[in-house]
C-alpha cells in the first residue's frame, strides 16, 4: 500500500513540474512577443451603405423580377437579402446579398454623391 501511494505520489509531482516547466516556457515565450514591433492598422474605408429609398427600388425590382415577394418597405430584412442572392446570380455578379454599389449600378438605381465619392 506505501508502494502504491509513494509511486501516485511521485507521479503527481512529475506531473506538477512539467506543468510548472510549460508555463514557463510560454510564458517567455508571449514576453518575447511582445518587444516586437506592432504594425499600424490601415485606416478602414467608409461602409458602403443604400439608404432607404434606393432598398425600396431594389425591393420594387425584384418583386418584379419574382426574386422577392414582401413588401416595400425600405428595409434590407433576411427576405430582400435572399432576393438579392438570386438577382446577383441571376445577373453573374458577385453573390453577396448587400446592396453593394454593382449591385445598384447594375439595377439601374441612382447613386447618392456620397457614394459615388465612395
Amino acid at each position: 500500500m506505501k508502494k502504491l501511494l509513494s509511486a501516485t505520489l511521485s507521479l503527481l509531482f512529475v506531473f506538477a513540474a512539467l506543468v510548472v516547466a510549460q508555463n514557463t516556457n510560454s510564458s517567455t515565450t508571449t514576453s518575447s512577443n511582445s518587444n516586437t514591433a506592432v504594425k499600424p492598422k490601415k485606416p478602414r474605408k467608409p461602409i458602403f451603405r443604400a439608404n432607404k429609398d434606393q432598398i425600396k427600388q431594389a425591393q420594387k425590382i425584384l418583386k418584379d423580377r419574382a426574386f422577392y415577394s414582401g413588401e416595400e418597405t425600405g428595409k434590407l430584412d433576411a427576405d430582400t437579402r435572399a432576393g438579392l442572392k438570386k438577382y446577383q446570380a441571376a445577373e453573374t455578379i458577385k453573390v453577396t446579398g448587400t446592396l453593394n454599389r454593382v449591385t445598384l449600378e447594375k439595377m439601374g438605381i441612382v447613386l447618392t454623391d456620397k457614394q459615388k465619392a465612395m
